[in-house]
């Protein structure tokens, strides 16, 4: 029996950056068998994402090998006949073939679905799209600031009232869109075992970032003033903002709605005066004209102790309150290590000590350790000799630039 649930799966990843070439990298740590497709030249831009400005400078390129891990590497001149011929092989035996590029560029280099559906009807091609597959920008390029986070409408909500549109963090929008087009994938897959057909999986970092705002999008469907929405939300509610303590670290109250749980909670802050406070008679009042006050009320006796000191007091309280997090403290969260959130590779050379983890996880179905993701052309003799190529024609293939 197979080590792997994907153990045998053959998968093409021609694609670039994050979203899809993260599909491909979830289907690989299942035990799929992923070839990665790099262009000539400096190959996947994700190559280089540790070292921009947007992104913190660590220890190695470690943007490719949270993403590239497990996969075999292939630089390939598509534009070549060379390189359509050794294309063509790929997809008449891959079982999935994973792109992103836009449509046009799919039309010039002959990687549309209706033209690899043709050499293998049992193929699964994943298609990953900025706006869609149909309508007036089906052809347009997309990353996922702009469609995920800035077309969708999430760009707009996240943000105080009346301040500047708060940027997305890099992958932000990429990461979970990943995780729908593996989604996709595995459902297309369940298809094909149960009928013999392959198909077309697909989504969009539109549809993506849609489906993140649909607790509010939904409503504004649904007919909602969204005018009065804003307005309502001009001021936070007082048991679902964030409260800064004495020593700067920020306090994050949600879902405090009952009275009994309201007055756990102003007891744990020796405030149980504001109980009988006339200007907060009742749960309606404190949430609705006089959550301004209330919030004044509570940020100021918050603001008396340090984070440290206030969040035993909340745990045994039971109220739901917890730290607002430093992105350096996640990176070393054993809670975050005890569930395999972030784990240790099995290569440790040329990777960092921990890499983080897909989130797609089943008790029954074993994982594949991070092993490094590969260097430009790493794997392309052994890829090429298992599609019947000789060392000759490798040889003079390399030669005329077809591949590297």
């Amino acid at each position: 029996m197979s080590p792997y649930l994907f153990s045998g799966l053959k998968v093409i990843d021609c694609a670039t950056v994050i979203a899809a070439p993260a599909a491909a990298m979830i289907l690989a740590d299942f035990g799929a068998d992923v070839i990665k497709i790099e262009q000539p030249g400096d190959g996947d831009m994700l190559r280089i994402l540790s070292e921009i400005d947007s992104t913190p400078f660590g220890d190695g390129d470690w943007f490719w090998q949270l993403g590239g891990r497990n996969k075999r590497g292939l630089q390939l001149d598509m534009k070549s006949d060379d390189g359509q011929d050794v294309l063509h092989r790929l997809v008449a035996d891959a079982d999935v073939f994973i792109t992103n590029y836009p449509h046009p560029v799919r039309e010039t280099l002959g990687l549309t679905y209706e033209t690899l559906r043709a050499l293998n009807p049992r193929l699964i091609y994943a298609s990953l799209t900025a706006y869609g597959e149909q309508g007036a920008e089906r052809d347009r390029k997309g990353f996922d600031q702009l469609a995920y986070w800035a077309r969708s409408g999430l760009m707009d909500l996240m943000r105080e009232p009346g301040t500047m549109p708060t940027q997305g963090l890099p992958g932000m929008g990429d990461h979970p869109t990943s995780v729908a087009l593996y989604a996709s994938i595995v459902t297309a897959l369940l298809h094909r075992e149960r009928t013999g057909e392959g198909g077309m999986a697909h989504t969009s970092l539109l549809a993506n970032g849609v489906w993140s705002a649909a607790g509010i999008l939904q409503g504004a469907m649904a007919g909602a003033d969204m005018g009065a929405y804003r307005e309502a939300n001009r001021v936070y509610n007082p048991m679902l903002r964030p409260y800064v303590t004495s020593d700067d670290r920020w306090l994050q109250f949600n879902m405090i709605r009952t009275e009994d749980v309201l007055s756990t909670l102003f007891i744990a802050l020796d405030a149980a005066h504001l109980l009988a406070d006339p200007r907060f008679p009742d749960l309606e009042t404190m949430f609705g004209p006089a959550r301004a006050e209330l919030g004044a009320e509570l940020a100021a006796i918050i603001a008396t102790r340090t984070a440290s000191e206030w969040m035993p007091i909340f745990e045994a309280a039971q109220v739901p309150v917890n730290l607002v997090g430093r992105i350096e403290e996640a990176a070393v969260d054993t809670q975050v290590q005890a569930n395999d959130i972030a784990v240790q590779p099995d290569e440790p050379a040329g990777m960092p000590d921990w890499v983080i983890n897909h989130p797609v996880k089943a008790t029954s179905v074993d994982q594949v350790g991070p092993r490094r993701a590969p260097e430009l052309g790493e794997h392309a003799d052994e890829i090429l000799a298992e599609l019947g190529y000789g060392a000759v024609e490798i040889a003079a293939m390399r030669g005329r630039g077809a591949i590297s």
